[in-house]
């Protein structure tokens, strides 16, 4: 009897007590509308096939894509390689390793691809493939966790460090530390402004909860972020009478947005890599169970599950188009782009990138 005591004595002092990455702090989460109305389940993903990325190799992860006028594709992956598609005809093929984890990737005015990478920060690749960093750290705080960027007509740099308390690199990859960061729920995202012509860079929105995707509007009046842990898009104003301030742009989305990119039209597109979790929501208001639920073992924690969804939203955040696949074939979206060829899907863990021959739009 003395043993069973104190093995539950033991127990129930681990649960409690045993040190755990994360301080997590009290929210309400939004109540979950789940998949009705505009977000009403369909299939429109279900046809989507794959494109290898290289084979034999173990290269996955096609996080983003950045294209050029010419529609020459670029694709960042899980093992570091940025992987080039010069014309619909022809295979990705491997281009430049970063010898990190690149997300994020944008090209600019002169050609150069800019990189959000997880590990390295904000990085140049020339067309020639020499590689620099441009940013890696801002106000002194390393830029932990760089993860996505959009480049504004004036050459301005805008991109996001997700967050500064958990990298990548110490916490077992890029999903383990955005899970920490959003069941922790503190804050330790930025985004942040780099002028590539002073090289100098300055956060202009902090206490993010995993601060994502981002995309400028087509007039470069405003920029806007994926705060994925809130489950919604904010707008930063650069722009007009609310310059230097920022609002909701959509919010209480049924999944954890992604990426965001622009399209041609000026809308735009953003990929839900998974839908919201009941039980995370539930535990919003209580730190100190999440911080028990850290202390579980890893298969018996909330996971993702894999479900396929992009949705476009007009320039006033109006949900114009929700694409899916329920049976999440083509697992865990981050976003899209459009080419003459159709349109392109992205994904963290697929092994090839998704496509859609038709315009949805």
């Amino acid at each position: 009897m003395r043993a069973t005591i104190i093995i539950v004595l033991l127990g129930l002092g681990y649960f409690l007590f045993w040190p755990v990455p994360i301080a997590p702090v009290a929210w309400d989460a939004p109540h979950s509308l789940g998949y009705e109305g505009v977000f009403a389940p369909n299939n429109k993903l279900a046809a989507m096939t794959t494109i290898p990325m290289l084979a034999d190799t173990n290269t996955y992860g096609p996080e983003d894509f950045a294209k050029t006028v010419d529609n020459k594709i670029a694709v960042s992956s899980h093992t570091g390689d940025i992987l080039i598609k010069l014309s619909s005809q022809d295979a990705f093929t491997a281009w430049v390793n970063t010898g990190g984890r690149p997300l994020g990737i944008e090209y600019d005015h002169a050609g150069n691809l800019i990189v959000a990478d997880a590990i390295r920060g904000l990085l140049r690749i020339t067309p020639e493939g020499e590689l620099s960093v441009l940013v890696d750290e801002v106000d002194g705080k390393s830029v932990n966790y760089a993860d996505d960027l959009d480049i504004a007509s004036d050459g301005m740099i805008y991109f996001t460090d997700a967050t500064t308390a958990f990298s990548s690199s110490e916490y077992g990859g890029t999903l383990s530390a955005s899970l920490l960061e959003i069941l922790e729920h503190r804050g330790n995202g930025r985004l942040i402004q780099y002028n590539p012509a002073t090289h100098k860079a300055a956060v202009l929105m902090d206490g993010l909860v995993f601060a994502n995707g981002v995309a400028l509007s087509s007039d470069n009046r405003y920029v806007l972020v994926n705060e994925t842990g809130s489950y919604r898009v904010l707008r930063y104003w650069l722009k007009g009478e609310r310059e230097g301030t920022h609002d909701v742009f959509i919010d209480n989305l049924p999944g954890f947005p992604d990426n965001i990119s622009r399209t041609r039209s000026g809308n735009f597109f953003v990929g839900l890599a998974s839908p919201r979790s009941a039980v995370v929501d539930r535990l919003s208001s209580y730190p100190w169970l999440r911080s028990m639920v850290q202390r579980l073992p890893a298969s018996m924690r909330p996971a993702a599950q894999a479900y396929s969804h992009i949705i476009r939203l007009s320039e006033g955040g109006e949900v114009l188009e929700s694409l899916q696949d329920p049976a999440g074939q083509y697992p865990f979206t981050t976003g899209a782009i459009m080419t003459d060829d159709g349109m392109y899907v992205s994904s963290l863990t697929a092994k090839g990138v998704g496509f859609l021959p038709h315009k949805p739009h």
